[in-house]
Parts: structure tokens; C-alpha cells; sequence
């Protein structure tokens, strides 16, 4: 199998026409004739992720963030790309499509999270974020158990009543706490959240949660993982957790 064959797969299920209009997702880096027997799985290609692909003999990176995502202006001996091209590495992103597709960062959220009754909610702008539905519980006790589940540390705020209905938006998503408020939940569960957003769902009685960028996102690469190994399971894949981020 090549490079294009698995990009046509992932393309057929999160198409990359379906991304926000700033994003830069697709076959960014490589040659898409290329055959690929070893293929890492992360969140972010940096140069350590692209060191453990030429170790593990990789051939195919898969990432969630782009590895291109604004114009380049220089292709230096030390940069990502440049190491990528050295080692004859493809990379494919697949970014916001992935948030918003059947299954995808979203969903796994959802999942993650054990909610129920899960269905999308539409942004003003076109987003799909998705909403569900737990058994009743206090603000503190549903950060300890984000906590529990994603790993990392929540910020939050106390809406100051029981939460039932969450909304989730995988990475930076306190933008969309005006869709939390407009379609009535009592929680919004996402990462990198304003001061002052936290300072507007407290004052709309909205439990707001700050769950960490990598830690809401990083949760869709097992599932992708397992996929891509039952659609080619002549291909080694493998995950690749890691994460400059520390917590204490």
C-alpha cells in the first residue's frame, strides 16, 4: 500500500474540503507513489516525533495538527520539514475534518467522557461540536472525573447548578460558549479557554472546563490507530503518546 492509498482512505472518511477555512490538512509533505510498511500516529510532528519515525523506519507520519499550517518562508537543515524530506518521510495531517467527522477528536471526547444521547450541535460559523447527556453531578465532582479520565489538570468554573447536558469542543473551544449558552447546557468541556470566557460562564451559570489542548485531543489516535490497522493490516502502525507538556 502507498502513501496515496492510505490518504484516499482517511480522506473518504474525513474529507479535508470539510475543514475551517484556516486550516491545512492533506498529504503535506512526501511522495504520495511511496510504499508504506511502518507508519507513526500523533498528535504533533515535531523533530523528536520525526527522530522516533527514521528509528522505527517509518515511512508515513499521520498527525492531527499540520505540519504545515501557515506559509513557510525557509526550508533549513534544522527544520521539521527539511528533516522530513532528508528521511524521505510523508506526512498527513488531518485536522479540523477529523474534529468534526463521524468518530472523530469529538466523538472520542464524548466517549472518553461517557456521554449519552450524543448528537451534533452546529455552530454559528459552521463547526460541528457535539453534546450529550450524563446523570447528574456537581462542577467539582465532574472535574475530578475529567481529570481522571484525560489525565493533565482542569481549570474550571462553577456554574453553580447540577450539570446534566455537556457540550464538548476537542482543543481550543472557549469560543463556543455562547453556542453552550444558546442551546441551553450546563457545561462546556474544552482547552486553552480565555480569562475572560471563564469570567461570561460564570456569570451565565455555565460550568466551563479547561481540560488541556493535548489531553481533550490526543484521545482520537487509538481508535484511528485501530482503524487504519483493520483497513491495512499489512502496515505496522503505531502510537506515538508522547508529549513535551508537564504536569504536577
Amino acid at each position: 500500500m502507498t502513501v496515496k492509498d492510505i490518504f484516499k482512505y482517511l480522506n473518504g472518511l474525513y474529507p479535508v474540503d470539510t475543514a475551517c477555512e484556516f486550516d491545512n490538512p492533506g498529504l503535506l509533505v512526501g511522495d504520495s507513489e511511496k510504499e508504506v510498511n511502518n507508519c507513526l500516529i500523533s498528535l504533533d510532528c515535531t523533530l523528536s516525533t520525526v527522530q522516533k519515525a527514521v528509528d522505527m523506519g517509518c515511512e508515513l507520519i499521520i498527525t492531527h495538527h499540520p505540519v504545515i499550517f501557515t506559509p513557510l518562508k525557509n526550508v533549513l537543515a534544522d527544520s521539521i520539514v527539511y528533516k522530513l524530506i532528508e528521511n524521505n518521510i510523508a506526512v498527513i495531517s488531518m485536522h479540523t475534518n477529523l474534529d468534526m467527522g463521524d468518530g472523530g477528536v469529538n466523538d472520542c471526547l464524548c466517549y472518553e467522557l461517557e456521554l449519552e444521547k450524543v448528537s451534533p450541535v452546529i455552530a454559528s460559523d459552521g463547526f460541528i461540536l457535539k453534546g450529550g447527556e450524563i446523570p447528574p453531578i456537581s462542577a467539582d465532582n465532574y472535574a475530578e472525573k475529567i481529570k481522571a479520565k484525560l489525565g493533565g489538570c482542569v481549570k474550571y468554573v462553577d456554574g453553580g447548578k447540577p450539570i446534566k447536558k455537556v457540550l464538548v469542543c476537542s482543543g481550543s473551544g472557549g469560543e463556543f460558549l455562547n453556542e453552550a449558552i444558546k442551546h441551553n447546557f450546563d457545561a462546556l468541556v474544552t482547552a486553552d479557554v480565555k480569562h475572560h470566557e471563564f469570567l461570561q460562564a460564570f456569570d451565565n451559570e455555565i460550568s466551563l472546563f479547561d481540560a488541556g489542548h493535548f489531553n481533550t485531543e490526543v484521545i482520537v489516535l487509538k481508535p484511528l490507530c485501530a482503524n487504519l490497522k483493520q483497513k491495512f493490516d499489512d502496515i505496522n502502525f503505531t502510537v506515538d503518546h508522547t508529549t513535551s507538556i508537564n504536569y504536577k
